[in-house]
């Protein structure tokens, strides 16, 4: 043979040799000489591989080598990532957060959780109002502007006729304008955090209910 070409008896001398996905460097490393060895052997005397074909395919092996070296470093970086996202997730048991969501509980003597608004860009008239399981409009609040980003709101509890909102879940809606063009809005409703538990998207923190679990990538605001 001449050069760098390897026939198949070469190839099939190195059988069994070549790591099968994702081996470690050494073991690429290992291979590669194994590799490089064989074609010498193997090359033809007539026509023997040039010093610029040596130190090319010495180059090429450092470099898978570093490469893989890399890839268990990130991997390692990664790990303790996820074990400090776990950490902070375990920092919220017991606290109130808000979360996408656009349900407000209603308590004993006009109790109630927070409710949420955000926007991305500035509003000069939001909206917003209580409707009740039935679908029925039981409170409005006075149009306000806002600003970008998360602001709080917080109902008294009232009807309105003045009397207090029988205890339960009611739904929030929210609308916003600026110049009279719609103004995108997300609600947010409030949730304790009771529980964390690991997932392939980070830890997801569950909410006792109030809300589907999420991740902290959805917290807009932590009480």
């Amino acid at each position: 043979m001449s050069g760098t070409t390897i026939d198949g008896n070469v190839l099939n001398a190195l059988n069994g040799k070549m790591p099968t996905g994702g081996g470690a460097g050494a073991d690429l490393q290992d291979s590669f000489m194994t590799l490089l060895v064989t074609q010498l052997k193997n090359q033809d005397p007539m026509n023997p591989m040039e010093n610029a074909e040596m130190t090319s395919q010495l180059a090429q092996i450092n470099t898978v080598s570093g490469i893989a070296e890399l890839n268990e470093t990130l991997a390692g970086i990664n790990n303790q990532i996820d074990a400090g996202q776990t950490l902070q997730a375990a920092a919220l048991i017991g606290k109130g957060v808000l979360v996408p969501g656009n349900r407000v509980l209603a308590g004993e003597e006009g109790q109630t959780t927070p409710i949420g608004i955000e926007l991305a860009t500035s509003a000069d008239e939001v909206k917003v109002s209580i409707v009740s399981e039935s679908g029925e409009v039981v409170r409005t609040f006075e149009p306000f502007s806002m600003s970008p980003g998360v602001e709080t709101l917080q109902w008294d509890g009232r009807l309105s006729d003045g009397s207090l909102a029988p205890e339960g879940a009611y739904r929030v809606v929210v609308s916003a304008s600026l110049d009279g063009t719609t103004v995108p809005t997300n609600t947010l409703n409030y949730a304790l955090v009771s529980g964390v538990s690991p997932s392939d998207r980070g830890p997801l923190l569950d909410l006792g209910g109030i809300s589907d679990q999420v991740t902290l990538d959805d917290i807009r605001q932590i009480f």
